[in-house]
């Protein structure tokens, strides 16, 4: 929000200006919110809702929730990603109970380690936050979305899972998430990249968004997807601009940048308006500019007073006029911090390989192993623990999930009739199937013949055989299973339809009707090679001219890198599999590249937002850093484990830290100070005053780190962007050294926006901005050398 005047007005409402800046097994998520307190583990108290709100302890919130789903980060990483919601401002963590990982076999639980979510409910409430709890069973919600798939079952089971909830007599609130026919004493809640205009299918319940998608997922072989920060800003402030209460980021990662911070603050210093007040006053105030006022009328008095100005427009500013003040709102947007993710330096896990900045790597890299081991992974059958059947079995009802890998083997006769009929014709043999998901290995005679990758896709894959009894294997994998949708239990894996053999002599040769043995999974996943404990593994050195080789294992050993940034492991030079350090699973890898094109130079937040905006990455592979928890290293001698599908060097596999190391910010005079002063600020007779605060611009270096320089610093008319700074006509001349001397060396720094810190006014009669872009280091570093 924007004045015309430098000077700032005294406001009878605090105006916030809105910057356009999921159950059972059938999927029904029924969650609950819970509550703990600092002082004392779930401090009784009670938990209620009406109209407006959730009401805890008899008061009306506004509560701002972050997603933190336990078993997606290891227990030691808990503290520090409660801690980062509650400082940006979070009342509230939400996750889900993942019934998969705590009874992935019927009556046998598991609620150890990354699954101990008392431990994690614990933290939770000795941090003084409140706990959204989604029991599930399933955590794929959203039922509402393929209920009518299932008919009047699908109604009954709705009102089924509600009866059930509510028997226990937990005396707190459910919830279903995107479920427009919950019943009257369940609150039905919204989903999606925006929910203002969402209302629940009673006046009686509070407008709840449970998931806010601050992300999109990223697909193999895609491209990636940034939902940009102002966007996602200016959903929030929507939202509680038009009456919300309950927001939930769905999920947090890293913690908040400063905008939403900025906007959290924002809303907290609005939230005794906004509870007080049954609902707003709308006032047009253009065509596509609108405010809500909340007032408190309670025992007659007016004192609390909070107004959103919005401008929905996509790219117009517009000027408006609100209790007797102009103010000039920007289309959809905010200012933001802008963190650049750079790598400090790689650590490659063989020391005789030439990388730059060999000299500073060596030294840590002294205990490093300097050598790869290998071992092949055998072609077909591997252990006597496989049978023989007629016919093609469905993948998953063989493997039960406990491995991505089914191998089909049978043998194929041959006669010299074929052979010359293919000759003379020019044809080849083809294994043709109607349909197969996800990874197809065709092997002829233990060699790897042909691959076919997809989702439900028909496969013609021709082959070549020798005259005689062939072996033919086929090996479907899976990658990933299908999670969200109707039936999704009958989705299934492997083939579908017909398994032929055609171009014979005497016509196709119907696969579905002879014998094939199955074998699960691979020797090395059976004889646990990745594991730190000894093992029947007959390992050899790997040579360079032994690379690249497919299916094959390998492992080495290397040195945790010093300091506490994020470690991950670079496996751009690998092609499809997996990974384990010292026992832990990694996860798949696969070095697939997105497409080249559909990939966006500039971002413009402007506008609704689609997982397709604001792409990035075209032309590359879609991911090759693959996070390797800290609580999993030692300091040396740390165990690493490939399994390659496709081939690949390891010899180019490196180690490598991920820290913000630029930080930028841009901040015009023009702008408000910052929220966090407004409930200090000089007030008159109860009206609140700003006139005599500044703008600030807020520099801040992560944790561990400090301003080692200032790039660029510009009062005045500044261009470009984070890294692409520079000078416009107006410069005041002292912009660097003021910037430096109040930010080099520190963690953090503030900087007022005006004239008198920069030594006067550098060009009369023009807002002037601040741009700045800082490099960080580690705080243990000595001097102020860049890296």
């Amino acid at each position: 929000m924007h004045s015309k005047k430098n000077n700032r007005a005294l406001l009878q409402c605090l105006a916030l200006s809105v910057y356009p800046m999921m159950m059972m097994m059938m999927m029904i998520h029924l969650s609950c919110v819970s509550s703990s307190s600092a002082s004392t583990f779930f401090k009784p108290f009670n938990v209620s809702y009406d109209h407006r709100a959730i009401i805890i302890d008899g008061n009306r919130r506004m509560l701002i929730s972050a997603g933190i789903h336990y078993p997606r980060a290891t227990p030691e990483m808990w503290p520090d990603l409660i801690a980062k919601s509650k400082e940006g401002g979070a009342d509230v963590i939400e996750t889900y109970v993942f019934w998969n990982a705590h009874e992935s076999i019927r009556g046998q639980y598991n609620f150890k380690g990354k699954n101990d979510i008392v431990k994690f409910v614990k933290l939770v409430g000795s941090s003084g936050l409140y706990l959204h709890l989604r029991i599930g069973p399933y955590i794929e919600n959203e039922y509402g979305n393929m209920e009518s798939s299932y008919g009047q079952q699908g109604k009954d089971y709705v009102k089924w899972a509600a009866s059930m909830a509510l028997g226990l007599g937990a005396g707190v609130p459910w919830v279903m998430c995107k479920q427009t026919d919950a019943p009257e004493n369940i609150i039905d809640a919204c989903n999606g990249y925006y929910c203002d205009g969402y209302k629940p299918n009673s006046y009686n319940k509070p407008t709840l968004w449970t998931e806010n998608w601050d992300g999109w997922y990223t697909t193999w072989g895609g491209r990636l997807p940034h939902r940009p920060v102002e966007d996602l800003a200016f959903a929030v402030a929507r939202f509680f601009q038009r009456g919300g209460s309950f927001m939930n980021y769905y999920m947090l990662v890293k913690g908040f940048v400063v905008t939403t911070v900025d906007l959290h603050a924002a809303i907290k210093l609005c939230e005794p308006a906004l509870v007080a007040a049954d609902s707003a006053q709308y006032i047009k105030l253009g065509q596509n500019q609108e405010a809500h006022v909340y007032r408190a009328n309670r025992y007659g008095s007016q004192s609390n007073c909070s107004a959103f100005l919005a401008n929905i427009d996509e790219h117009t500013a517009a000027s408006v006029t609100f209790l007797g003040q102009s103010y000039t709102l920007p289309p959809w947007s905010v200012s933001s911090q802008t963190s650049i993710k750079t790598v400090e330096f790689s650590l490659p896990l063989s020391p005789n390989i030439s990388v730059p900045q060999q000299s500073m790597i060596e030294s840590k890299l002294s205990s490093t192993s300097k050598s790869w081991m290998t071992v092949k992974e055998p072609i077909g059958v591997w252990s006597e623990n496989n049978f023989t059947v007629q016919g093609i079995l469905e993948h998953l009802n063989v493997t039960k999930d406990y491995s991505d890998y089914l191998w089909h083997i049978t043998q194929i006769y041959v006669s010299d009739d074929d052979i010359s009929f293919w000759k003379t014709n020019e044809v080849r043999p083809t294994v043709t199937i109607d349909s197969m998901r996800d990874v197809l290995r065709v092997f002829i005679n233990g060699q790897l013949t042909g691959s076919v990758i997809g989702h439900w896709v028909k496969v013609v894959q021709p082959v070549q055989f020798q005259s005689g009894y062939n072996d033919l294997i086929l090996l479907s994998q899976t990658v990933g299973l299908q999670n969200y949708g109707t039936f999704l239990e009958k989705d299934g894996a492997g083939f579908r339809g017909q398994v032929k053999l055609t171009g014979f002599k005497n016509g196709d040769i119907d696969l579905s009707k002879i014998l094939w043995t199955y074998q699960v999974g691979l020797k090395g996943e059976f004889q646990q090679i990745y594991s730190i404990e000894e093992n029947e593994a007959e390992w050899t050195d790997l040579t360079r001219d032994g690379i690249p080789s497919t299916f094959t294992w390998y492992k080495t050993y290397f040195d945790a890198p010093d300091g506490i940034d994020p470690v991950a492991l670079d496996l751009g030079s690998m092609g499809k599999g997996q990974a384990w350090v010292n026992g832990h699973h990694i996860g798949r890898y696969w070095t697939v590249v997105a497409p080249k094109g559909g990939c966006q130079d500039t971002c413009d937040y402007r506008g609704a937002y689609n997982s397709d905006k604001c792409t990035t990455n075209c032309g590359n592979p879609t991911q090759t850093w693959y996070h390797v928890p800290r609580s999993w290293l030692q300091a040396s001698n740390n165990l690493l484990v490939i399994f390659e599908e496709t081939g690949g060097n390891p010899f180019e596999i490196s180690v490598k830290l991920r820290s913000t190391r630029i930080v930028c910010e841009q901040v015009s005079e023009s702008h408000y100070p910052p929220v966090r002063k407004w409930s200090n600020s000089y007030s008159v007779d109860g009206k609140l005053s700003i006139n005599k605060m500044a703008p600030e611009m807020h520099l801040h270096c992560q944790d561990g780190y400090i301003i080692s320089s200032i790039e660029f610093a510009s009062y005045g008319t500044p261009q470009g962007r984070c890294q692409k700074f520079s000078r416009g006509n107006c410069h005041a001349p002292m912009s660097l050294s003021v910037v430096s001397e109040a930010c080099q060396g520190k963690s953090s720094c503030s900087i007022g926006i005006t004239n008198a810190v920069f030594g006067g006014d550098p060009c009369r009669g023009i807002v002037k901005t601040l741009a700045v872009e800082a490099r960080c280091i580690p705080s243990s570093n000595t001097g102020f050398s860049q890296i």
